[in-house]
């Protein structure tokens, strides 16, 4: 697969996608710019080395129809405070001006299309509105990881009509997820929270291949139990030993879990393990990440909220990786298969 540094990018058209998709208040105010900080050292890179710059992403599920609410600008104005440069938002994504715009931009200039979303061709994974994107760009560069699991037009499309490659971010989730699936420092405690079962017992039987111990979070422990899910190494799986009204784990399971996190040279974190938009059923999760900010081990952490809830704590440079992608992680993790890597080869 290449990356960006094996382009020759200077005065191209490099066409990136990029997650953008940032949580929002209800006055349109970003809540956690996290994956906006993330996708800045790419375009950074591109800015350095003389590209014309054209970003593109989507935000929030506008269902295939323009929603005023959802529309770029936040992110425009955030990557403006970040990248300390003018950047030109275009109403649409799709457009013969902006073909003819991208022809005419210079060296160093950054162009933001509107969310790929206002289209319903986008999540269809529609060709023909595939090519009409790849008309914009000379190099294709996908730095959304967060989205590479799904098949859409702008991920497994844009690639059959242009070079293509991975961005910077792109690059460094996959090596730090590869490598805590192929050479962990051992001994590797993982913990899995969240719930829907069905998409976490894959990954719960995989990374229990490598780990020492697997401790869950209630919610998914409960559900393993009640629909009786046998699990591939049940010896390696630890259970909370007690919990607060069944939606956070009790303080027992904190320390205990405390105490696992300790002696682990890697931890790997995923999911929040209680309700944590309510205040008091997000003490376990803090409590868990702290310890792991706190540790020696190599974390990985990832999953749901979890930037959100990171960022409040103020751990963000306390954690080796957090990760862009919540369904993305589990996919990679489970199958070390993405259908957006797969595109780019």
């Amino acid at each position: 697969m290449k990356t960006l540094k094996d382009f020759n990018v200077k005065g191209k058209r490099v066409l990136i996608r990029c997650d953008l998709n940032v949580p929002l208040g209800k006055q349109g105010d970003i809540l956690d710019d996290f994956r906006i900080r993330q996708a800045i050292p790419t375009i950074q890179y591109l800015i350095e080395k003389e590209a014309k710059i054209i970003l593109m992403s989507h935000l929030g599920r506008p269902d295939g129809k323009v929603v005023e609410k959802l529309r770029l600008t936040p992110v425009q104005n955030k990557l403006m405070e970040y990248l300390d440069v003018s950047i030109t938002k275009a109403p649409d994504c799709i457009s013969q001006e902006i073909e003819k715009w991208t022809l005419e931009m210079q060296p160093g200039e950054i162009l933001l299309l509107e969310n790929l979303r206002f289209h319903k061709e986008e999540e269809a994974g529609d060709l023909k509105f595939a090519k009409a994107l790849s008309k914009f760009g000379d190099i294709y560069i996908n730095d959304a990881f967060g989205v590479s699991h799904r098949e859409h037009a702008s991920i497994i499309g844009i690639p059959k009509f242009l070079p293509s490659g991975a961005g910077l971010l792109m690059d460094k989730e996959v090596k730090v997820l590869t490598g805590l699936i192929k050479n962990p420092q051992k001994p590797l405690v993982a913990i899995i929270g969240g719930a829907k079962v069905k998409t976490k017992a894959k990954l719960i039987n995989k990374i229990s291949e490598i780990a020492d111990f697997v401790l869950l979070g209630g919610l998914i422990a409960k559900e393993i139990k009640e629909k009786k899910i046998i699990l591939d190494y049940p010896k390696k799986i630890i259970q909370p030993k007690d919990e607060i009204e069944g939606k956070d784990i009790g303080p027992k399971t904190v320390e205990f879990f405390k105490k696992e996190i300790k002696k682990a040279k890697t931890v790997f974190f995923n999911g929040v393990v209680g309700m944590i938009e309510v205040e008091k059923y997000a003490k376990g999760t803090e409590e868990i990440l702290k310890a792991v900010a706190e540790s020696q081990a190599f974390s990985v952490v990832g999953g749901g909220d979890m930037t959100q809830i990171i960022t409040k704590l103020g751990l963000m440079d306390n954690l080796n990786h957090v990760s862009t992608g919540g369904g993305a992680m589990l996919s990679f993790l489970a199958d070390g298969k993405l259908v957006g890597l797969a595109a780019l080869k």
